[in-house]
């Protein structure tokens, strides 16, 4: 016999449930909506404000269910269940759907990946908590999960409800603050946001989800359901090949981009991932670099914060496409034998209302005293490194680029912010750690978990560290009580560097010492040497600007400049439009002057650069050693009366190259130099070259020893110095 529905009128006295749920205060969906026993039979309940008729799939038919409340509360009741999970009709004027009641389906997350989550040991936390398309005894749809301890409720809310957050609320695991919810039947690239209650102030707020993988395009911020990717990874042999690299003795040299400014279509449009694929790669390539570094590609909503304002901490950026195509850029990138490093943003976040500041009506990410929880440089919250749940967070956003992408890096920014509590800030500003000191204990620890996981999870995967001051051991490994990067990025060689290039070169004389002093820390890291997009934005101008003199220079100063660079121990770093010494400084939004090219200097300089990195990569002296004083050693570092330096770098098999750079606008013929081994010495590259838009003064092919010792070394070399130029020279 088949349920027959209980016909009745309202309710004298409304279930304080049912209030509960009209208000938007419901804590517990599951203990009032769907299927449930009531006394001998069973009622089903179900919340659709806008429908007119719903119906229920009994085994005997659709039966009806009753409108109890005017707010859109029905209900159903009989004597037998209907089957499970309940299969709905709704009704809403001329338009009808079926759905399967989602408070039907059981919330599914484990109590082990809950327990990981909140020790925040769950560094793949990117697949249980966000949207997750899959299927729950055999239907379709979309789990969502979300960390909001601090809620009273907390609803799905999206195109597909009308963004009204009675319709769809959450299931709390009980202390651990996560939220889920199964939406059965959605379909991928449905937009939704969460609506949270605070269960202390009663505030509702509409936030984007934390964990989400896909973002609508700006200005809209809603994250979008997507479905698994498509993509077929076709990178084998590299993956292989970074797993054995002994990357400590590998050429690395880095060409910074950001994706939005490099090349842009006539109309002004963004290249796409694909077209930049297209486009990027095969300069990279023909310019002789090893890598490429994005400026961070993760979501976020205003364009002049180059991506360092992060909003979506697990989401490609949809300015450029999806994260498949992203993924088609990487694996392109890989089968074309280059690295993509990616800069990734722990440090900070922004505090727009519908993202991470006060996601649940409380300071969850951040720190409540702005003495702690507010960078006062870039008006951003610090995130709260002591909690768990947060520091989980940020270490399963590595793991995801770095799983889900194939990266080869990622440069973390401003790690010296990290680091210490007092930073950028004046006395009174700041609290101490828990010893009265100034480190920032809980970010450390937080740092030292990243790089372990990341070089025992991804085995020739490198983490560079954006750190501008004396922190010890950046560069070296936890157990030996290093921070654990692989590598540091060396700002006091940039600095120092470009103050001396901007002096005067009548006055470099006094100023020798800025380019001598960093051979005394020189290998207590292991240093990038970074020209990067910093030093080429916010009035300071361009590299080629930055040089004193007129127009010829300025090109022969920035060449000398590329060349003391590239023959530094340190791997390297460029951002784009350095490598044709583009005039202007920067602009985000634009692209860069590529219209340049047609102008005889900036194509020297181009071809300079070329030749230089191509340089680097062959020659094992330039890069073996880049991180070992055995790399290095002075030929004579005083001659700062005619601004010259000489100097040697070798390789592991003893072989070696000769350096000598002349700072100032004077050619020095018959400039002695001392060398190492007696023979012939052919010089393989000037950067006063007629190919670079140089003078042509040169050594016009090899050179003789002269037998005679010279600056400690055994014999001698008397060559021709070319003005405001570098040279190179080695033995055959």
């Amino acid at each position: 016999m088949g349920s027959v529905p209980i016909k009745h009128d309202a309710p004298a006295k409304v279930n304080p449930l049912a209030e509960r749920l009209l208000a938007g205060r419901l804590h517990d969906p599951f203990g009032f909506l769907g299927l449930h026993r009531d006394g001998a039979g069973y009622v089903l309940r179900a919340f659709h404000p806008r429908a007119s008729e719903i119906w229920v799939q009994c085994s005997d038919g659709w039966q009806a269910l009753a409108k109890s409340l005017p707010g859109g509360l029905y209900e159903w009741r009989g004597a037998a269940p209907p089957a499970t999970p309940c299969r709905l009709r709704v009704h809403e004027g001329e338009r009808a759907w079926e759905v399967v009641d989602p408070y039907g389906i059981a919330p599914r997350i484990s109590d082990h990946d809950l327990y990981l989550f909140n020790e925040g040991r769950l560094t793949q936390a990117y697949r249980t908590l966000g949207p997750h398309p899959m299927q729950i005894d055999g239907i379709t749809g979309v789990r969502f999960a979300v960390w909001a301890p601090n809620a009273e409720r907390v609803s799905v809310v999206g195109d597909f409800n009308g963004w009204d957050g009675r319709i769809h609320p959450m299931s709390v695991h009980g202390s651990s603050g996560v939220w889920e919810l199964f939406l059965p039947g959605l379909a991928p690239d449905s937009l939704y946001k969460y609506e949270i209650r605070n269960r202390d102030s009663g505030a509702v707020f509409v936030k984007t989800d934390p964990y989400a993988q896909a973002f609508e395009l700006r200005p809209g911020t809603a994250a979008r359901v997507t479905e698994p990717s498509a993509h077929r990874w076709q990178d084998g042999a590299w993956m292989s090949r970074r797993a054995r690299c002994d990357w400590l003795h590998a050429p690395m040299n880095v060409y910074e981009v950001h994706a939005g400014s490099w090349m842009r279509h006539p109309d002004g449009r963004f290249y796409t991932y694909r077209e930049l694929a297209e486009h990027l790669i095969p300069y990279v390539k023909d310019m002789g670099f090893t890598h490429v570094e994005l400026l961070p590609v993760s979501e976020h909503p205003l364009d002049e914060s180059w991506g360092y304002q992060t909003t979506g901490y697990f989401a490609v950026t949809s300015r450029y496409g999806s994260a498949d195509d992203f993924r088609a850029l990487v694996d392109a990138c890989h089968r074309a034998d280059l690295g993509v490093i990616l800069d990734w943003v722990p440090a900070h976040f922004p505090g727009d209302a519908f993202a991470l500041a006060h996601f649940d009506g409380t300071a969850l990410y951040e720190h409540e005293d702005p003495r702690l929880g507010k960078h006062q440089d870039w008006g951003t919250h610090i995130f709260n490194y002591g909690r768990n749940e947060v520091k989980g967070f940020l270490l399963a956003s590595a793991h995801y680029w770095l799983s889900e992408f194939h990266l080869d890096g990622l440069r973390v920014d401003a790690v010296a912010s990290l680091l210490y509590l007092d930073y950028s800030r004046k006395e009174g500003e700041w609290l101490p750690n828990r010893y009265g000191g100034r480190e920032n204990l809980e970010a450390i620890d937080f740092l030292h978990a990243l790089n372990v996981m990341v070089h025992e999870q991804f085995p020739g995967v490198l983490t560079l560290a954006e750190e501008s001051t004396a922190w010890p051991a950046v560069s070296r490994p936890v157990y030996l009580g290093g921070l654990g990067f692989s590598m540091k990025w060396n700002m006091g060689w940039m600095n120092d560097t470009l103050s001396y290039m901007h002096h005067d070169p009548v006055h470099r004389r006094f100023h020798h010492n800025e380019l001598t002093f960093g051979q005394l820390y020189a290998y207590t890291e292991n240093f990038v040497l970074p020209l990067s997009h910093d030093e080429v934005v916010h009035g300071k101008g361009s590299l080629l600007s930055k040089m004193p003199g007129d127009a010829w220079q300025k090109f022969a100063n920035l060449r000398l400049l590329f060349a003391y660079q590239m023959t530094q121990p340190g791997k390297k770093l460029n951002f784009m439009g350095n490598e044709f010494g583009q005039g202007a400084e920067w602009r985000v939004e634009w692209e860069l002057d590529w219209w340049q090219l047609s102008i005889g200097w900036h194509r020297g300089m181009q071809t300079l650069l070329r030749d230089l990195n191509r340089l680097y990569r062959t020659l094992p002296a330039l890069h073996e050693l880049d991180f070992s004083q055995d790399g290095f050693a002075w030929i004579d570092c005083h001659d700062a009366d005619q601004s010259v330096l000489s100097y040697l770098r070798r390789a592991r098999d003893g072989s070696f190259a000769v350096v000598a750079l002349n700072f100032t606008p004077v050619p020095r013929h018959g400039y002695l130099i001392g060398v190492p081994d007696s023979g012939a010495y052919r010089e393989i590259f000037n950067s006063d070259s007629q190919y670079y838009g140089g003078g042509d003064v040169g050594n016009g092919g090899i050179l003789p020893t002269n037998g005679k010792p010279w600056m400690g070394l055994p014999d001698s070399l008397t060559i021709t110095l070319p003005p405001l130029a570098g040279v190179i020279f080695v033995k055959e």
